[in-house]
Parts: C-alpha cells; structure tokens; sequence
C-alpha cells in the first residue's frame, strides 16, 4: 500500500498545505503563509517522529501516517523519523505519570516493528541510508538523494546515542532557557502531579529539538509535523535551528483524533486499537468505526478516509437511520487502508449478518470472528477461597474485553444487556462452565453486550 492509492479527485486543490487544510487537520503553524508557499513552490523533504513505546502503531499515529500519505501524492518527501534514541527517554507531553523506561533490545525491536508497519502505507527509497555524525561537532550526510516520490526513514539513535554529554550542554542545552521550557504545555500535567517533572524528562525536548537541526543541517528537511501536544518541542527545533546554524525552518502541528465530547478516539475496553491484526482484528477493527457518534461521522470521514470532499458532506449531512450508512462506508474504507479491501469485506459481511436482525442461537456465528478462551481459565474461588465450578460471568465478560470492571459488568446484567447465544443473563452470579460451551459440538457460544458488541468465544 502507498500513497498512489489516494484518488486523483479526493481534492480539488493542487497544494498539500490547501488539502491538509481542507480536511481540517491543521491546527498550528510557525508561519502558516511561507508554509504554504514553500509546498506551493518547491518539493520538499518533511519529518514526523514516532518513538517505539510499543511494538505496534496505533490508530493515533495511523493520522500522522495519512498526513505523509497525502504529502507523498503532491510529490514532497516524508521522512519517518523512528525514535530510538528519544524513545530511551520518553516524551512526558501530556503525560500524567512518568513513560516505563525500556531496555536497548526493547527498543530496537519494537523500531523494526515499526518500519514494517510503515511499508505498509509508504513507497520507501530502502537504497538512501544516513551516514556519519559521532557527536555534536561532526555533521553526517545522506548517502544519495532520495528517489523522488519516495519516503525514507532513519533512526536518531544514530545521533543520539554517540553524544557526549557534556558537549550536548554546552553546545545544545546552553541555548534553552528553563524559565521558558517550564511554561511548556509538553511539562505542565507532569509539574502538576506528585512526584513532578524529573530531569531525565527535561531533557527530551532538547533531543527532539537536536533532531530537527540534524536533519535541516545534515540533509535539508525543512518542516516538522506532529501532533498539537508536540507544539512546544516543534518550537523548540525551529529556534535551535535557526540559532545553531542561521536555517529557518517550519514546524506545524495537527488536531489530535478526539470525539465530539473532546475524548481521545481509539480506547477500546481492551485498549488501544492498533493497526496490527494479530492485536485488534479487522472485524473489531470496523466495528469500532461502525459505531462512532453520529455527531463524529464527518471528523472521521475527512480525516480517515481518502473519499472526496463533496462525499464526505453528503455522506455527513445523513439524519436518523441513513447515517448508519455513512458508518458503515466510513468504518469499511478506514479498514480497506489498514487491512486491505479483502479483510473489510469480510468484516462487513461479518457485521452484516450478525447485526441483520437474526435470531439468537449464534445468527451468524459462522461469519463473526472468534475468540479463544482456556478451559483451565474457567475457575474461581470464593472469599475463603473455596473452587466455585466455574468462571463468574462478571469475570468472563471483563477478560473478553467487553466492559473494562466488574461495576460495569454488574450494571450491564441489572440493565438486561447481556445474552448468551441468545438469552438474557439475569443471575448476576451465573457461573460460565464447560458445561455452557456444550451446546454447540464445536464448542462455541455467542456473547452480545448490548447491540453493538457482540463476540464468539470458542473454548479450547
């Protein structure tokens, strides 16, 4: 996948900055009008950095990956920067509690998870490598020009890592000023907590700020992307920049992927919704986009699909049960980029007959995912810790990722929104068995929470 597969009509603009814009991404700039005129005029190199916190990219990077999937299609150069070496650190922007610190092998693994992922949605020059620089003073290169059309990618722990401490200070920290740093949006939830902002968080903005200067220095990128919690650490590259080595730069930042209720999007009651299949499956996958708000459907069609705009108004401007049809087109071609047009269709059929209106006794089992459960992982005990036969229902619901406590759980039966394979739960107290699995000869049940959740779990 590449971004070739964006349709020559999904704008009628012809400069990147006008269709960012027109999707209603953009949120901040350095200088909004000589951004737009350096897209408009030249061909640019432009980076977005993802730090491996995990080993998989979830759907808030997939916004900063469509981001350089359209700077792609008007000929600029993504550079994806992957960050092995802030990732030693972790960027406290927006954080409440301190980032897990990871080992080194952590860290490189999870860097070359990304890289796959990202060859999923880019055209990569692999032949273009980022050569040299052992420290402050000694700048590196590029081995040749990047094939145009194509994205690279490069690692900053090749700059990182090597540096000298003491030189980094004298050289990069001594041209911060920590009055301005601690007004820094990046810092302020972190002061705000017990326990504060530790130094080892303060020093991130420096390293995310020396990336933007190696990389303007070393092999001309003249903007930086990121989210609207970046702002101050872009700020931070673009004055580095220009006081280090006399370059203007730009940096510009995005809205971040919130509900109408200004939430995050992309939590599930199993976490995060990420991109690989073996963690969130496709049918879950669509799910999650089938049942957006109503009052979200236009956010998430001009910003996660590449549908043109006039059908994206159309589709938006639906009332009552006709909006439904829009979920179902946005929740399909947000699948069709990530999983691909096969893996959508079978989500869609999927949904389609399990929500079709058919009766309980598995309607449509045989075309819902299915979910594995442990025979052995059927127990519990009571408060003397005696074997009660079975797993409380409670318990069972929670381990599938159906309601994220027991509090929920309890409320979900006391409502009457839990069946299994078509009945009603009423005994808040039911225990699930082997026994509940032997009605079907291949050891199967339906769940449904609600109308919306609904999930076959096979015992084994």
């Amino acid at each position: 996948m590449n971004a070739g597969l964006i349709p020559d009509n999904v704008s009628k603009c012809d400069n990147a900055y006008d269709v960012l814009k027109e999707r209603g991404f953009i949120e901040q700039s350095t200088d909004k009008d000589k951004i737009r005129e350096l897209l408009k005029n030249e061909k640019v190199k432009f980076y977005i950095g993802f730090d491996p916190t995990a080993d998989c990219l979830h759907v808030g990077h997939f916004m900063q990956v469509i981001i350089m999937m359209y700077m792609q299609k008007f000929g600029h150069t993504p550079v994806v920067l992957i960050g092995g070496g802030t990732g030693m650190v972790g960027d406290p922007s927006g954080r409440t509690d301190m980032r897990q610190v990871m080992s080194v092998e952590t860290i490189e693994h999870n860097c070359e998870r990304f890289k796959r992922l990202f060859d999923r949605f880019l055209e990569f020059d692999e032949e273009w490598e980022y050569a040299g620089n052992e420290g402050v003073y000694t700048p590196g290169h590029e081995t040749r020009t990047p094939e145009p059309g194509k994205a690279i990618a490069v690692n900053n722990a090749r700059w990182l890592r090597p540096l000298n401490y003491i030189d980094f200070l004298r050289e990069i920290g001594s041209l911060f000023n920590v009055n301005t740093m601690l007004r820094a949006e990046a810092f302020k939830q972190r002061m705000a907590r017990e326990g504060g902002l530790t130094m080892f968080e303060m020093n991130y903005m420096l390293m995310q700020s020396y990336d933007f200067l190696v990389m303007a220095r070393d092999f001309d990128v003249k903007i930086q992307f990121g989210g609207n919690d970046q702002w101050s650490n872009i700020i931070g590259g673009v004055d580095l920049t220009r006081k280090k080595i006399g370059k203007e730069v730009y940096g510009m930042t995005f809205s971040l992927l919130t509900n109408s209720e200004g939430k995050k999007m992309g939590k599930t009651a199993k976490g995060a919704l990420w991109l690989d299949a073996d963690k969130t499956s496709p049918y879950e996958f669509y799910q999650y986009w089938r049942n957006v708000a109503d009052a979200d459907v236009n956010k998430c069609l001009r910003m996660l699909t590449f549908l043109p705009m006039e059908e994206v108004e159309h589709l938006s401007a639906l009332k009552d049960q006709e909006i439904n049809r829009a979920k179902e087109i946005l929740a399909f071609e947000v699948t069709k980029l990530v999983h691909g047009e096969e893996e959508a269709r079978k989500a869609q059929d999927a949904a389609r007959a399990a929500f079709g209106g058919g009766a309980g006794g598995g309607a449509g089992m045989d075309n819902l995912p299915v979910e594995e459960f442990a025979e052995a992982d059927l127990h519990s005990t009571d408060r003397e810790g005696n074997e009660l036969g079975g797993l409380g229902v409670v318990a069972f619901i929670r381990q599938l990722g159906l309601v994220p406590s027991n509090r929920e759980g309890f409320m979900t039966i006391e409502q009457g929104g839990l069946k299994i394979d078509g009945e009603k739960v009423m005994d808040r107290k039911m225990l699930i068995t082997p026994e509940t699995f032997a009605g079907s000869g291949d050891r199967k049940i339906l769940v449904e929470k609600g109308k919306k959740k609904k999930i076959v779990v096979r015992l084994v």
